[in-house]
């Protein structure tokens, strides 16, 4: 029985090999560049998944151990003593109250009202500096995201089109013809979803830890208030026999 020509043709016209290596060896350049791309916006993920991960678990070990000693001391200056100069925002909101109170040491025989507010403002800003830092490098994790598909889809459209082109300078519609081409450009989709779906799972994870961060941030913040409102009400009291002793 004679062989099939078309078959005897598809196989030595089709590559030996059609492993994700050889395609994009056998891509045309701009497909190779969307791939590297893709390759490093992959890269950058796993890197910012690394970094942030470390970080955002030591900050929050930290702020666990920092409310605790607020949360526990019956009073500013306790607070401040156990904290001493340890770093993160909780023992910087401390120290920040406790200036704020020196400072103001000759008004609040006035009562607490500008006390407070004064105290209010340096927590928030502390708050949102530590919330702004633990969010530095995510944001290239919701571009990746979303501009990875897009990315891998150009790759494919221009791939195909060189496809095409190739089929019209051939004039065949042999398959072995066709399909490598094909073939490589739809890796460089395949690639980008590789880049975009781990980009968006981590940074929704990241979304979480850092939400879950500033609610104990708030709870620090909560508590030096009422350390410093404890304080002067305690004083308050000391002082009211001492007016009356004088009258």
């Amino acid at each position: 029985m004679a062989a099939d020509p078309v078959a005897e043709e598809a196989a030595g016209t089709l590559p030996v090999d059609l492993s994700p290596w050889n395609m994009f060896m056998h891509a045309d350049i701009v497909v190779k560049g969307v791939m590297v791309g893709l390759a490093i916006a992959s890269l950058v993920t796993w890197t910012v998944l690394l970094a942030k991960s470390l970080e955002i678990l030591g900050a929050g070990a930290r702020l666990r151990r920092d409310l605790a000693t607020i949360l526990g001391a019956r009073q500013l200056a306790t607070a401040a003593t156990q904290l001493g100069e340890r770093g993160g925002p909780a023992a910087a909101m401390v120290r920040a109250a406790s200036a704020e109170v020196a400072a103001s040491a000759a008004t609040l025989d006035e009562g607490p009202q500008g006390l407070l507010p004064r105290v209010s403002s340096h927590l928030s800003r502390i708050e949102a500096g530590a919330g702004r830092r633990l969010m530095v490098g995510t944001g290239i994790l919701a571009t990746i995201g979303s501009t990875a598909p897009f990315v891998g889809l150009f790759g494919t459209v221009w791939g195909i089109m060189n496809s095409f082109i190739g089929i019209s300078e051939s004039k065949t519609t042999n398959l072995a013809v066709v399909a490598p081409g094909i073939a490589e450009a739809l890796l460089a989709t395949a690639i980008g979803l590789v880049a975009a779906i781990p980009a968006v799972v981590i940074y929704n994870v990241f979304a979480r830890w850092i939400a879950a961060y500033r609610a104990k941030l708030a709870d620090a913040a909560a508590g030096v208030e009422r350390l410093v409102s404890r304080d002067f009400d305690h004083r308050r009291l000391a002082v009211i026999p001492l007016a009356r002793a004088a009258e």
